[in-house]
């Protein structure tokens, strides 16, 4: 794997495992615990696997035709700071419908971190294949900001994660 691309997986995966291990001790019932009808933590670590598998999914395809996909420049380097900022700030934003309608109804920790594991493995091995000539090419279609790179890819997964933590931490101070 490419060292740049190594370095940022490591980044995610460093991430991902403190949020599991901060969960690892909580019950079913606090896990599952939904606050006014809001998202409980695991349907949140549901999402968060769900928006990984689709992305994983759509790079698949778009690597077959890599050799075609433009360079990521300026505007995408602006794009992503941009995206980087809205992921930090404290808003609000509709999951796309697509995330929505195939996200998993899992209740169980245990049965999502292996969903979150075989998804991050299917990562890895994609950007194994991912040659250094191809690191700008446009392949991810982000929602919000259109066509970004592999690196501003794994950037966002970053930043989305990031970006739920805040959710996760109130619902775990709740007494």
């Amino acid at each position: 794997m490419n060292s740049q691309l190594e370095n940022l997986y490591d980044k995610i995966e460093e991430q991902r495992k403190s949020l599991l291990l901060s969960l690892s001790t909580l019950s079913q019932g606090k896990l599952n615990e939904r606050l006014r009808g809001k998202w409980s933590i695991n349907q949140i670590i549901a999402h968060l696997i769900t928006a990984e598998n689709l992305s994983i999914r759509y790079l698949n395809k778009k690597i077959l035709g890599i050799n075609e996909a433009k360079d990521s420049g300026l505007l995408e380097e602006l794009k992503m700071l941009l995206l980087i900022v809205s992921q930090r700030l404290p808003l609000k934003f509709k999951a796309p419908k697509v995330v929505v309608d195939h996200t998993s109804k899992e209740t169980d920790l245990n049965k999502l971190v292996g969903e979150w594991d075989k998804t991050r493995e299917e990562l890895k091995n994609l950007l194994d294949r991912m040659e250094d000539h191809h690191l700008k090419r446009k392949i991810y279609r982000h929602v919000a900001v259109g066509m970004l790179n592999i690196q501003h890819t794994l950037i966002f997964m970053k930043e989305h994660v990031g970006h739920h933590l805040p959710q996760i931490k109130y619902l775990l101070n709740r007494k």
